[in-house]
């Protein structure tokens, strides 16, 4: 079973922002791909360069029409810094070679923190509350 291990707030993760962290002994780049948080390994599989510290993006794609691209997923495409390889952040898997080429992908998720409301008992009297801090949480 992976282990739990809290990044940061979603207030410290920005929107098009990643944070680097060290995680029971791996470098991991941790996301927010607006609002969807994603980690890969801060590691190209080309020559072990830190990935998660190049330049985020997006591709190209072909269109109905011949010899025609178009920019698209701008935001979700890492660039390795040393060579140029570009990996999808929300998968790992390369541009290039997507089923021979990746990098880890890990599970991330926002999860309540120690100081926001725990649902309580649906026959106990509520009152609305507004959830003021987040976790951003990597399972490994």
């Amino acid at each position: 079973m992976p282990e739990r291990h809290v990044v940061c707030s979603i207030d410290q993760l920005a929107p098009g922002q990643r944070k680097i962290v060290d995680v029971a002994g791996r470098s991991i780049g941790v996301f927010n791909l607006n609002g969807a948080f994603h980690a890969i390994r801060n590691v190209c599989p080309h020559q072990m360069a830190p990935l998660c510290l190049g330049t985020i993006s997006g591709t190209t794609a072909p269109t109905d029409k011949t010899g025609d691209y178009q920019w698209h997923r701008d935001g979700e495409i890492i660039r390795c810094p040393w060579h140029g390889w570009e990996f999808d952040i929300t998968t790992g898997k390369s541009i290039f070679n997507p089923h021979r080429c990746r990098v880890k992908h890990y599970d991330v998720s926002v999860e309540l923190g120690q100081s926001d409301p725990v649902p309580e008992d649906p026959s106990v009297e509520t009152f609305d509350v507004a959830v003021e801090s987040s976790l951003v949480v990597l399972y490994v």
